[in-house]
């Protein structure tokens, strides 16, 4: 089940960042007295009750404006609103209602969303101000007020969006089904292989639509096994693709690699890794997912002898930290090993959720240290007790030494590389956790 989105929506300078700062538990906003200065989403893990969302802090909305700054925060700000199962419309007490208001209130009714309406610098402990009676008049349903410097009535807000997310039980696909995310930067053939494994020796095909994630999620099931490719195309425009479009298919991949199993990412052959390519293959790496390198487009890259092997070497020099990410090269136009995907796909699958028993851990651990002795410092040796494996998806093993300062990054890089060639663990990262005894 993927977490909901909510978005923080609103005019400048009204307490957006403030009050996500205070849900999100740490200042990842900058809060500053003045109109504009979140100029982009920022988005974070929150939790209330059972239940853990996405939070999207944007730039405020000025309907009607031609300050370049503020015309593209709209832009972000719509982005949000387009991305989100909840959205959190907050005002100013102290203001009372504007006509910016009002037409926000117009857009956000338009949009069909859930809203939460909440009146920010209550600052008044005890009775509701009188002020707050006035939002009614937006037709948004019960102003909540609140005071997000000073915490008040924050509960009553959570609650209130606690009471509009999605109900759990909306995607229910079956445990064997493998949920795949294509991720990648725009145009470079994300949708053409959807569209090319989709078109062939399929079984079942059905379209469910993404709840309010701009997407389609599409079951597939053939004699391989049964999958969910997430497509997380982006926008298409003829022009150039602006900041405003980058950052909206960094967001909708985000959002996929957290519900997948597997992220496909796909490379344009005749581009090579950019700087873009590398921000996403980031963020599968760090949430953990199994991954497979996609060279899309090789039908059409300039080739000579020996180009396959020189190939894999420059990508994986660009990505130094998916060495165990294996790599194949296709062509999703004409189908080019297309078939073979699914075979990787299960198989780093498997080894994403591989669990090694604790026995056997902790035989690798002490041959590795047989082989290499641990680090010392000052004429202190760091002692590796014991192992074990904690969890899957990533494989994450939890390793209890006698002084954690003694552990140093090299020795874990060390362990980890002996982990892999132990037990393959080949498409998956490897977590370790470190505890002193």
């Amino acid at each position: 089940m993927s977490k909901p989105v909510v978005a923080i929506i609103g005019r400048p300078n009204v307490g957006k960042s403030t009050f996500f700062n205070y849900i999100v538990g740490q200042r990842i906003s900058i809060v500053e007295d003045s109109p504009g200065v979140t100029r982009d989403r920022i988005y974070a893990e929150a939790s209330w009750k059972d239940r853990t969302f996405t939070l999207i802090d944007t730039g405020g909305i000025e309907p009607e404006t031609d300050d370049v700054i503020v015309s593209q925060m709209k832009v972000q700000a719509e982005i949000a609103i387009d991305l989100a199962d909840v959205i959190v419309f907050m005002t100013d007490t102290k203001q009372g209602v504007t006509a910016a208001d009002k037409e926000i209130a117009l857009m956000l009714k338009k949009s069909k969303k859930p809203i939460v309406l909440l009146c920010n610098k209550a600052d008044n402990f005890g009775a509701t101000s009188p002020e707050v009676y006035e939002f009614y008049n937006l037709g948004l349903g019960t102003p909540y007020p609140v005071s997000s410097t000073n915490a008040i009535g924050i509960g009553d807000a959570l609650d209130a969006i606690y009471e509009n997310l999605p109900k759990v039980d909306e995607e229910n696909f079956e445990e064997e089904t493998v949920k795949v995310a294509i991720i990648g930067k725009p145009n470079v053939g994300k949708s053409s292989l959807v569209n090319k494994i989709l078109g062939e020796e399929r079984v079942i095909v059905s379209e469910i639509a993404g709840t309010t994630r701009d997407a389609i999620d599409s079951y597939f099931e053939n004699k391989h096994g049964k999958y969910v490719f997430i497509d997380t195309a982006g926008v298409r425009r003829k022009s150039k693709v602006t900041a405003n479009i980058e950052k909206y298919s960094i967001m909708r991949t985000l959002l996929a690699i957290e519900r997948s199993d597997v992220c496909l990412l796909l490379i344009d052959a005749t581009e090579g890794v950019t700087e873009q390519d590398t921000k996403i293959a980031g963020e599968a790496h760090e949430a953990g997912k199994g991954i497979i390198i996609v060279i899309n487009k090789w039908d059409i890259a300039q080739k000579e002898t020996g180009t396959l092997e020189k190939y894999k070497k420059q990508v994986y020099s660009k990505l130094a930290y998916l060495t165990y990410a294996p790599m194949i090269f296709i062509s999703a136009l004409t189908g080019q090993r297309v078939e073979k995907l699914f075979e990787m796909i299960n198989e780093v699958n498997k080894q994403n959720s591989l669990r090694i028993s604790t026995s056997v851990v902790n035989e690798v651990i002490n041959e590795a240290i047989s082989i290499v002795q641990p680090p010392t410092d000052k004429g202190k040796r760091l002692k590796i007790l014991y192992g074990t494996q904690a969890s899957t998806k990533p494989p994450t093993f939890v390793i209890f030494v006698n002084n954690k300062t003694l552990f140093h990054f090299s020795y874990e890089r060390y362990l980890i590389n002996q982990f892999r060639n132990n037990f393959g663990m080949q498409g998956t990262p490897i977590r370790v956790v470190v505890k002193e005894k």
